[in-house]
């Protein structure tokens, strides 16, 4: 039985081939993903340890805002005086680190990243913990000088000599470049500046006696864990977080480990894809090959073999097939992660392929998937074969499963499906996210899986409807086409699901994300009033000299400022919640329209006041007038009085639970350094928006980091930001569409030696070879189509759904992209007609004679 596995492995490997494929780009997706986690991970341990001071002071972070405020938080400067006196201190370093600043070259042109990686301005002395070292120039010598590291200097054509302008939040000034550091680590991809420690506090944090943390070496043989007991003691409040160098590189590894997630996340995320795609490759292709073996099997039973060796020599060519794969895929998956890092570079992230880190879990998942998908797969085809009767041996038999009824699927099929629709039902009628959500996915996962097990009831009524034209467009050749996706209803229903399952994804989230874009839209013609909204493009803070400039352009009316505060609030209810709040300047009602259920603006504004949604204090009991204590940063604790409740149908995102606003000025008092994130600009009487706009942009050109928008341009501004979600679904989509042609090719090249004889036949009585090539095309066009309509009508239901969780946060528009949708169902008719190509090509070619005698 063995030597018959591997001869049966052997003779059909160019059939297995597609299959194997599958396994490839599985196992390539998985394998890579961890192949370039681990490697980015190790390479910034390494950088974090080796960059570390033994304890590191800085000060607590108390409150985690997710939204920036432009405030940069100090510690006395002093203070490294005071710590380099504690016994085991060998030295002390008041540390300049700031990130709330742009930098720009002669030409107003930013020289920092575009990646999202940030601007760092720090002060530069000499240690042997130093990410980069001085390899051209000299260090910065007093006010005025800066130096520059070397990539940001190559990628921007910035060189020794030219002259820079930094806006800090101080002000700006203008520095001359004279060094140009190397660095000598892995370069994060962030743009360094260095200044003269004796300025860099002063012309950075607007004073010479701050910093924002201080650097203490210890002494040699005293240990890190003694000194940081000993700078504890010395400090005696816990208003600093100390850090040893060890707990400093693992904080600083965590922050970095969100951005690493998410490639990692988003790479198995077409691991997940690939593996539930190929799944239905694979059954198909073991069921295919088991029936056009019957007589084989069949033989082998009259020979003496049991049913257990027969299903055990099924699942071993299963089981070859995946070892074959997954050898296959860890190498794609090797040199996917090679090519991730290469990109990685572009990006400013200079990894090195040399220190690619393949740990034993890489190995060992790549082989679990792969062999594990493929002897799943092919399980419930292996149990088919051993049911072959030996008399299948003495006679034709069918195709395998053709006439089989289809109750069990329908039983099976109609009880999983009424509980994914019961899930959705639940999702629509629910009144709070997460048990929405919850019930979303379990809804979307049952759904799909009841659509699968009754896809093959669909196929012959919906693919009459799809094919009922082509009789009357081809003759003969449509009908033949038609009725030969409609033989197998089983293989039919396998082949299409493979491409249901991406279009259902993009059917859904294409909903989900016009219905976004349009609720977005609705809400920023209903709330913003303002001409212009002067904005960062990732919203960050800008410093006070952009709001003055706006101020002093030529025809600006109102200015309506926007600040943030990260704050703790205590509600009535026990609960302590951390948030973001929002600051405005008086007259915002002028620039915004906000409904109130209670109150009004000049009472949420008031000094000692503040608003809040009226969902958010019916849930936590807080009336008007109730008395909150409130916690800022920095210890600062106050009480403030609810003035108003708004009604603005807005949800909580972005970090800003309970929609808090209050007056600026008091964000100015209990977050002092902050800066403004956006200005509601209005124009003056006698001045149009027409005419405000280029005196607008010309103001400020000398400040690349912000724009001017009008409605227009901030709904496209918020589309783009959608967009992004939906780029990445369209990779998956990409990703599902590559894996299902194999299927349909897979399916259509097994399909095509299965009825060798009969196209012969067909052949003898007259058919020609390209009405042949077209009967096979248009079978498997509406084999896609058939998929494609599947998939969108699961994906359609599916968008209603999520925009009902939507709708909880706020969103309650709804949008259906009907040209996304038309233009999918084209591109499967595409697809069919690319996948038929090669299997009909090969049908044309047959020799007559030899397919009429094909046993």
């Amino acid at each position: 039985m063995l030597k018959a596995t591997l001869r049966s492995f052997l003779a059909h490997k160019g059939r297995l081939l597609l299959s194997a494929l599958a396994v490839v780009l599985s196992v390539a997706f998985v394998a890579g993903s961890l192949i370039f986690s681990d490697t980015v991970t190790r390479t910034f341990d390494r950088l974090f340890a080796s960059t570390s001071a033994d304890v590191t002071v800085e000060p607590a972070d108390d409150l985690n805002s997710s939204v920036p405020t432009g405030a940069v938080q100090t510690l006395p400067g002093a203070l490294a005086g005071r710590l380099a006196r504690v016994e085991g201190v060998a030295s002390a370093h008041a540390d300049v680190s700031v990130q709330n600043i742009t930098v720009v070259d002669g030409d107003n042109e930013s020289v920092g990243p575009t990646t999202g990686a940030p601007t760092v301005a720090t002060d530069w002395y000499v240690t042997d913990r130093s990410p980069v070292k001085l390899t051209s120039g000299h260090a910065p010598r007093g006010a005025g000088e800066a130096m520059l590291d070397a990539d940001t200097a190559d990628k921007k054509h910035v060189r020794i000599g030219d002259t820079l302008t930094v806006m800090a939040q101080p002000g700006s000034f203008k520095v001359k470049v004279v060094g140009i550091a190397t660095f000598t680590t892995t370069n994060p991809g962030a743009a360094l500046v260095y200044l003269d420690p004796g300025t860099a506090a002063a012309q950075l944090l607007g004073s010479a006696d701050k910093a924002t943390g201080i650097s203490v070496d210890a002494a040699p043989g005293v240990s890190d864990a003694v000194l940081e007991r000993r700078v504890v003691a010395a400090l005696g409040d816990g208003r600093y977080e100390v850090q040893t160098a060890e707990e400093r590189a693992k904080s600083s590894a965590a922050s970095l480990g969100g951005f690493l997630d998410v490639i990692k996340y988003v790479m198995l995320g077409f691991a997940g894809i690939a593996v539930l795609v190929g799944v239905f490759l694979i059954v198909n292709t073991f069921s295919m090959l088991i029936a056009q073996r019957t007589r084989e099997l069949g033989l082998l039973r009259a020979l003496g073999a049991d049913r257990r060796q027969v299903r055990r020599s099924v699942l071993t060519e299963a089981v070859l097939l995946g070892l074959v794969g997954s050898t296959l895929g860890l190498a794609a998956g090797i040199g996917l992660a090679a090519g991730l890092i290469k990109l990685m570079g572009t990006f400013g992230m200079n990894l090195k392929t040399t220190e690619m880190v393949v740990g034993w879990a890489t190995p060992v998942s790549a082989y679990v998937v792969g062999v594990g998908v493929t002897f799943v797969a092919a399980y419930l085809p292996a149990r088919r074969a051993a049911g072959v009767s030996p008399m299948a041996a003495l006679a034709d038999a069918d195709i395998a499963g053709v006439g089989r009824p289809l109750k069990t699927r329908a039983v099976v099929g109609s009880v999983v499906g009424a509980l994914g629709v019961a899930a959705l039902a639940g999702c629509a009628a629910s009144s709070t996210t997460s048990s929405a959500a919850s019930l979303l996915g379990l809804g979307v996962v049952l759904t799909l899986v009841a659509t699968v097990i009754a896809g093959p009831l669909l196929v012959r009524p919906v693919i009459r409807v799809l094919g009922g034209v082509f009789p009357a467009l081809f003759g003969s050749v449509g009908r033949m086409s038609q009725r030969n996706a409609l033989r197998n209803p089983r293989r039919t229903g396998a082949t299409a699901a493979a491409l249901m399952v991406g279009l259902a994804l993009v059917g859904g989230m294409s909903v989900a994300s016009a219905s976004m874009s349009k609720s977005f839209d609705q809400q920023i013609d209903k709330t913003l009033g303002a001409d212009f909204v002067v904005q960062n493009a990732n919203f960050t803070p800008f410093p006070q000299e952009v709001t003055d400039a706006v101020r002093g352009t030529e025809g600006v009316g109102l200015v309506v400022r926007q600040r943030f505060a990260p704050l703790a609030v205590r509600l009535p209810d026990g609960k302590r919640v951390e948030t973001t709040a929002a600051g405005y300047d008086d007259r915002v009602d002028d620039v915004a329209h906000i409904p109130y259920a209670e109150g009004n603006t000049a009472a949420a504004l008031a000094d000692g006041a503040l608003g809040m949604d009226v969902d958010f204090a019916k849930e936590h009991g807080v009336r008007l007038g109730s008395v909150l204590p409130v916690e800022f940063p920095g210890g600062r604790t106050t009480s403030l009085k609810v003035g108003a409740l708004t009604d603005q149908e807005t949800g909580d995102g972005f970090g800003m639970q309970g929609g808090l606003f209050l007056g600026i000025a008091a964000v100015e008092k209990f977050v002092p350094g902050g800066q403004d994130s956006a200005l509601y600009v209005n124009a003056g009487s006698g001045t149009s928006g027409e005419q405000l706009r280029p005196r607008l942009e010309k103001t400020l050109d000398a400040y690349p980091q912000v724009q001017a928008r009008d409605q227009a341009d901030y709904k496209k501004l918020v589309h783009d930001q959608i967009a992004v979600l939906l780029y990445l679904v369209y990779a998956l989509l990409g990703l599902a569409i590559v894996i299902a042609v194999l299927g349909v090719v897979n399916t259509l090249a097994l399909s095509v030696v299965e009825r060798t004889r009969e196209i012969g036949l067909l052949r003898a009585i007259g058919l020609g070879r390209r009405q042949l090539r077209r009967m096979i095309r248009l079978e498997s066009v509406v084999i896609a189509v058939f998929g494609a309509v599947l998939g969108l009508a699961l994906g359609l239901v599916w968008g209603v759904c999520i925009q009902q969780v939507l709708e909880l946060q706020g969103m309650k528009a709804f949008a259906v992209p009907w040209g996304t949708i038309v233009a999918v169902v084209v591109g499967s008719a595409v697809v069919g007609v690319v996948a038929a190509m090669l299997p009909a090509l090969r049908a044309s070619r047959m020799n007559v004679l030899a397919a009429i005698a094909h046993e």
